[in-house]
């Protein structure tokens, strides 16, 4: 009888999740919509949430003493996968507090000072690609390039949302790229796959996308009577560090080393050039790491929470109710992706949507002969898909607050039907899942 409710799992033990995204959906949607605060989804704690759904967890399973759960937590939390995902974030947030983020805005900039204003808006969604892959962030991007998009639109005459649109989708394609990018952290290091394997896989599938988006944004460019000229001082020097660690981390440099290489060269760039004191260095530097407690302390939380759920037999009985559901390999693949997008929809925010996903995703890829390389692609691009279209995601509304605050009105309704690039790469995944066949096979343990 053991045996046999091991096999069947226990849906109860996936309680703690369903906590987890009633309460944070349930307050997000309460403050964004009913008390009308702005970013309502990004004033809730999020920690303290992981902990009421971590307290529900160590509230179920009676049978094994509390003692006994902490030590699962522990095992849990201290997977070499968490740690080195910990660390990774805290590495992550130096080199971007060292380097800063005024040298993206010079790529905006050059381009925009040498290119004819009626390719502005194909220049707004390349530089947004270049920037977003170097920083890793797509709301950093976001908030460096929308209000370049703002001042394109208004002295070019293109369309407002058109340019946001075109600023979010080169946002997103480097969310998804980007070695730096907390969801390729958390979606390599959740599998066990290296950096540039799953860069690699996901190229193949993004690059397509990319491609027949800007296309896209010719073809609506073509033929428009425009004039104007965006103008603005920029230094390309600082952009040294940044293309130090993408080309480090396309040619399978170890992200430690890669990183440390950043770190390095922004320290005696920034410092040598003026843009940054050496008495402030430090303090940029620790400023940077503590940008990822959040991110970090969430990664603990959810490793301690599924590490319950495991031992109580949520993921058999999750994993049971996917195989249910899709039963070829090509199936569990879309399985995967619509896992990780009901998860990034309920949070609105992709990171964390594939903290929560990669323990099941696992189970799954074994279940499916599916390569980590694969698991760890499929989890960040459609974690991206639905990321860059829902509009309470935090892409959405630092764009459309950017535009408010230089006193242009934009919603994200206007936005959204314009995101080629997120439902592109949506088609694009749905054909390498479905059309090409994925040859590689399951390679863990």
């Amino acid at each position: 009888m053991e045996n046999e409710a091991k096999e069947k799992g226990n849906v109860k033990a996936l309680l703690p999740i369903g906590v987890f995204l009633v309460l944070y959906l349930g307050i997000g949607i309460v403050f964004e919509y009913v008390m009308g605060i702005s970013m309502g989804f990004y004033n809730i704690p999020i920690v303290v949430v992981f902990l009421i759904a971590l307290l529900v967890a160590c509230f179920q399973n009676r049978k094994l003493p509390f003692e006994e759960k902490l030590a699962v937590m522990g095992k849990g939390i201290g997977d070499k996968t968490i740690v080195t995902m910990i660390l990774i974030f805290m590495a992550a947030g130096i080199f971007v507090g060292v380097v800063g983020r005024d040298s993206a805005e010079s790529v905006a900039y050059l381009l925009l000072s040498v290119i004819p204003p009626q390719y502005a808006v194909a220049v707004l969604f390349v530089v947004s690609c270049f920037v977003s892959v170097s920083m890793g962030t797509s709301v950093g991007t976001i908030t460096l390039i929308a209000p370049i998009a703002v001042a394109v639109s208004a002295a070019s005459g293109f369309d407002l949302p058109l340019c946001i649109a075109a600023v979010m989708g080169g946002a997103m394609f480097g969310d998804n790229l980007s070695f730096i990018s907390d969801t390729t952290i958390a979606a390599c290091q959740g599998q066990g796959c290296k950096m540039q394997d799953k860069f690699r896989e996901n190229f193949k599938i993004a690059l397509p996308a990319a491609i027949v988006t800007l296309i896209l944004i010719l073809v609506l460019s073509m033929g428009a009577d425009l004039n104007g000229s965006i103008s603005h001082d920029y230094d390309l020097i600082q952009l040294i560090p940044y293309v130090i660690v993408l080309i480090g981390g396309i040619v399978g440099i170890n992200v430690f080393i890669v990183l440390l290489l950043g770190i390095l060269s922004g320290t005696v760039i920034m410092v040598a050039t003026g843009a940054t004191p050496a008495t402030e260095l430090l303090a940029n530097m620790g400023s940077g790491a503590a940008g990822m407690f959040e991110t970090t302390m969430v990664a603990v939380l959810v490793s301690a929470i599924c590490a319950l759920i495991r031992e109580h037999g949520g993921f058999v009985a999750l994993l049971n109710g996917i195989k249910s559901l899709f039963k070829s390999r090509k199936g569990g693949m879309l399985g995967m992706g619509l896992l990780v997008g009901a998860m990034d929809v309920a949070t609105a925010n992709n990171t964390v949507a594939i903290v929560m996903a990669n323990p099941i995703a696992s189970d799954m890829a074994k279940t499916y002969d599916i390569s980590k390389r694969k698991t760890a692609s499929l989890l960040d691009t459609f974690s991206c898909v639905f990321q860059g279209v829902i509009p309470y995601g935090a892409q959405m509304l630092v764009a459309v607050s950017a535009a408010a605050e230089l006193g242009y009105a934009v919603s994200a309704f206007q936005i959204m039907p314009l995101l080629f690039y997120p439902f592109l790469l949506l088609l694009s995944s749905l054909v390498f899942i479905f059309v090409i066949p994925d040859k590689r096979h399951y390679d863990g343990e």
